[in-house]
């Protein structure tokens, strides 16, 4: 297994991040970070599929559905990041560090560490010595594509209903939004499941590794930068409509809501 790429990776994700660090030091915006770790994601999965060893199917398939899944969320992002005022996230992170650039400066580089971490499983994949199509990478393909479709979904619903000043201080309760209160979140986890199925091939040691993808993945959503702090930034800007929704809602998978 070659390792080098890892390297390489977390030093252009450390340059592109430290870039990121100024740019929101001058705009006060620190949700640039989320856009640069979606680019940076999507490079890392087409660099590893033109130097990596593996057989050339693996490696294209990682190309595409890794390079496309972070592509598309890098842009979706970008749209919100360039359009709007700083995510309630970062502004209250600003307030808990009384605006401290040295805690933005080294948030910014952990994100450099996380590009190289969640890539492992596009790393694995790439190595994958199996040329031919088989059961596991045809299960690969259905599962990104009802990933990707669903978040694009959930992205697009969620980004109407913002638009519509009627909305304001409202709870997106339309299409798969009626179902989830993060149904973004839920396809964004069942995405990683994808590489899991690419690295079949490899032996069950590496194919357990990949389950660092969604394993992390979950993590973060339901312990760490995800559904925590989204919800109660929803709670302080909605106050009881979000907590009825709360109340009525599956918060990750979707089902039928509560009566």
């Amino acid at each position: 297994m070659n390792a080098w790429p890892l390297l390489w990776v977390l030093l252009a994700a450390s340059v592109l991040m430290g870039g990121g660090w100024l740019w929101q030091r001058k705009t006060a915006n620190a949700g640039i970070v989320d856009v640069l770790w979606s680019a940076g994601m999507a490079v890392a999965a087409v660099y590893y599929a033109l130097v990596l060893p593996g057989a050339a199917l693996p490696r294209v398939l990682v190309a595409l559905m890794g390079g496309l899944w972070g592509a598309r969320l890098a842009l979706h992002l970008a749209r919100r990041v360039f359009s709007e005022e700083e995510d309630g996230r970062y502004r209250n992170l600003r307030v808990r560090w009384s605006g401290n650039q040295r805690n933005f400066f080294l948030f910014f580089q952990a994100q450099a560490g996380f590009v190289v971490l969640f890539s492992l499983p596009f790393w694995i994949a790439a190595h994958n010595p199996v040329a031919h199509w088989t059961l596991w990478k045809a299960i690969a393909v259905v599962v990104w594509l009802v990933a990707v479709m669903g978040e694009g979904m959930a992205d697009s619903q969620l980004a109407a209903h913002r638009m519509d000043p009627a909305n304001r201080g409202k709870t997106c309760r339309s299409g798969l939004w009626r179902y989830s209160r993060h149904p973004n979140y839920f396809f964004e986890f069942l995405h990683w499941f994808t590489y899991v199925f690419l690295s079949i091939g490899m032996g069950t040691g590496w194919v357990a590794v990949s389950l660092i993808g969604p394993a992390l993945m979950l993590a973060f959503l339901y312990r760490v930068t995800g559904i925590p702090y989204t919800e109660a930034q929803a709670l302080r800007t909605r106050g009881a409509d979000y907590a009825e929704y709360q109340r009525t809602t599956s918060p990750f998978v979707p089902l039928p809501p509560k009566h």
